[in-house]
């Protein structure tokens, strides 16, 4: 068995998914796009199967693209959903700072169950 602990980040420096209520989240993502230079974002459901079927993907994306990823349950902010055009849950959205340091969604992934591999390939593919 060989050794690979070297080419995986640290657990304390390993980006985790976080959760962000709706109302803090405008200020939650300002502050992640001003450290990061990509920001993930999963809008999100606790009733929905498909959401809890990619939690543990979105773990193992972090680690692997080394992102951060905010999670956001928009059910509770109508504002929210329609300045996003959330249509659907789940819905992965990659955010970055533009110009003016305001958070910009540059892509968005097809809503609905997506995998590690085609997560990560998706994030790198923007840097």
């Amino acid at each position: 068995m060989s050794d690979t602990s070297a080419a995986e980040p640290s657990a304390d420096t390993t980006p985790k998914p976080r959760s962000v209520d709706a109302h803090d989240f405008p200020d939650e993502l300002r502050a992640a796009v001003a450290e990061s230079d990509l920001v993930l974002v999963d809008f999100y459901t606790n009733g929905c199967s498909i959401c809890k079927s990619i939690e543990p993907v979105l773990g193992g994306v972090a680690r692997n693209a080394t992102v951060p990823i905010l999670l956001v349950n928009p059910r509770d902010d109508p504002p929210l959903v329609s300045e996003h055009a959330i249509r659907s849950v789940p819905t992965l959205a990659l955010f970055e700072a533009g110009d003016d340091g305001e958070p910009v969604e540059v892509d968005r992934l097809a809503e609905g169950f997506v995998g590690a591999d085609e997560l990560v390939e998706f994030v790198e593919s923007h840097r």
